[in-house]
């Protein structure tokens, strides 16, 4: 009977450590993996990184540099269901085991916050123009060689984002502007292993 007792609290604290674990992935922090290199020299392919999801709880706006994960299906609403399957789903663990190429974390991309609500955002001579000032981006791999000619109001509720490698990054000058619930979280800092 003193086993049984035994296993039964060693059961209650392994289930109680993986729901606060879930919590604390669902809702605050999330480790994941950059995927590429469009966000080189600042951050390089399958480098092992945290995110802090806390804006969400209280829907708050990135900051211009912010480095941010989206999720890049802005086509389709996001859900709360989104919200808790998605860290299981296309987790580390998860992509690195699997061979299913729809699990795998192409869907959240890595980028750098250019414009919010209202700004107007040009592109000239490798250069990115904010509501009439050309932006001093230092983190920048290279200037971009391919001109995006379009003139972009960011919508409300929504930011417009880049890679840093501004000449290998799918970001907003291809599936637009991103809506804020699409903002998954915001970089926070680096594995180093």
């Amino acid at each position: 009977m003193k086993i049984l007792r035994e296993l039964f609290s060693w059961f209650g604290t392994i289930l109680v450590s993986v729901v606060v674990a879930l919590l604390v992935i669902i809702f605050l922090f999330q480790p994941t993996s950059v995927d590429g290199a469009s966000m080189e020299n600042t951050l390089q392919d399958r480098d092992k990184i945290i995110i802090n999801k806390t804006q969400n709880l209280f829907h708050s706006t990135p900051n211009y540099k912010d480095i941010v994960i989206i999720d890049s299906r802005v086509d389709r609403k996001r859900s709360f269901l989104d919200n808790v399957t998605d860290p299981i789903k296309y987790s580390i663990l998860v992509t690195k085991f699997t061979k299913n190429e729809d699990i795998d974390n192409r869907v959240f991309w890595v980028k750098r916050v250019i414009g919010k609500a209202g700004d107007v955002l040009e592109f000239k001579d490798g250069k990115v123009i904010r509501n009439g000032t050309v932006l001093d981006e230092t983190y920048i791999k290279e200037p971009m060689r391919d001109e995006f000619h379009e003139k972009v109001t960011v919508p409300e509720k929504s930011v417009f984002v880049m890679g840093d490698n501004r000449n290998n990054s799918s970001d907003s000058r291809i599936i637009g502007c991103i809506p804020l619930d699409h903002v998954i979280g915001k970089y926070l800092f680096r594995l180093g292993f």
